[in-house]
């Protein structure tokens, strides 16, 4: 009799994830990251288009507009690595940039998108392979880096992006411990060019998570479906609705999954059964809204020094250039020499 198919280690750890957040006292969690899959992905591209969803339109009229002015505070021989790069989209106007500086395009691998999704790295080479030669990693963030860092070229400095305000998912102090690993990772001459939301009225943010197309519910709802297609869950989405709320203490938007009814729900690989009360809700994703002000605080307290901003009008965000802390390099050195 032939063996069973061992699941990969992508679909243990999705299961492990699942079964620590539905069963943990308290809250009940999903991590966001399980959001894109290709069919969420596709979701949230049509998310960037909604009149009520600004942020993704301002990242990109940011990165258009300035990109040569991002360049020209980097060495000359530069690798673009980015973190959950998605299809792509945005990083297309620094790569042209990168071109049109007569900066080396071809001959080494110039561009490292990093994302957990194959479906939208595959999205990412066809829509930029012309620009730039590519070399997909497909992993988390700093997987990820440490796999482009590993290929890095004598000489050679990172661009290293962090689009999209993806800061904002993380708790405020995750955040920080977050940005001193990425530090860790880089030297003198990199840089980590970091998007953030800044902070807008209530009903605009509320809007922007709530769409009146349904399109974010979807997108939500997306989570527990693919729960049921990799994990073979039970979940019935008609007995959840999406929620979005604004902690005004916290200054951040929540994604919750409401359960209209009481149930019961089986997920059968991940080996366990789940009681859900009616109007009890599923925490899936956070979004911390920023100050201005506070994000080179934030660079500061991780090892990094703001060298330059950049926000939008329109939309109030803001791109950050950070460039590694040289105390943080000495700091460092006497770590690794043993004082």
């Amino acid at each position: 009799m032939a063996a069973l198919p061992q699941p990969s280690a992508a679909a243990c750890e999705f299961a492990a994830e699942v079964r620590a957040g539905l069963l943990k006292d308290g809250h009940k969690t999903l991590p966001c990251r399980y959001l894109y899959d290709a069919v969420g992905t596709a979701l949230f591209q049509a998310i960037s288009l909604l009149p009520e969803y600004g942020l993704t339109r301002a990242d990109d009229r940011i990165i258009r507009s300035h990109a040569l002015d991002i360049l020209d505070r980097m060495p000359s021989d530069l690798a673009v690595v980015e973190l959950g790069s998605g299809t792509g989209a945005k990083t297309g106007h620094i790569l042209r940039a990168l071109a049109q500086g007569g900066r080396p395009l071809a001959g080494q691998p110039l561009y490292y998108p990093i994302d957990v999704s194959g479906e939208a790295l595959a999205a990412c080479h066809r829509e930029l392979r012309d620009l730039a030669d590519i070399k997909l990693l497909e992993a988390d963030y700093l997987a990820g880096l440490d796999r482009a860092v590993a290929c890095r070229q004598s000489g050679q400095s990172f661009l290293v992006l962090f689009l999209g305000s993806t800061i904002g998912n993380f708790h405020p102090g995750e955040a920080q411990r977050f940005l001193a690993a990425l530090g860790t990772r880089l030297r003198s001459g990199d840089g980590l060019l970091l998007g953030t939301d800044l902070e807008k009225p209530e009903t605009q943010l509320l809007a922007a998570y709530d769409d009146a197309a349904g399109v974010t519910a979807a997108f939500n709802l997306n989570l527990l479906a693919r729960i049921n297609r990799e994990l073979g869950g039970d979940f019935v989405l008609g007995n959840f609705s999406h929620q979005a709320r604004y902690d005004r203490a916290q200054r951040r938007v929540e994604m919750h999954l409401r359960a209209r009814v009481a149930q019961r729900v089986f997920i059968r690989d991940a080996g366990f059964v789940v009681n859900i009360r009616e109007g009890e809700t599923i925490w899936t994703e956070s979004s911390h809204k920023f100050r201005l002000r506070e994000i080179p605080q934030i660079a500061a307290r991780s090892g990094f020094h703001c060298a330059a901003q950049w926000v939008d009008d329109e939309w109030p965000f803001a791109e950050s250039l950070l460039l590694p802390s040289p105390a943080a390099f000495r700091t460092r050195s006497l770590f690794d020499e043993g004082h």
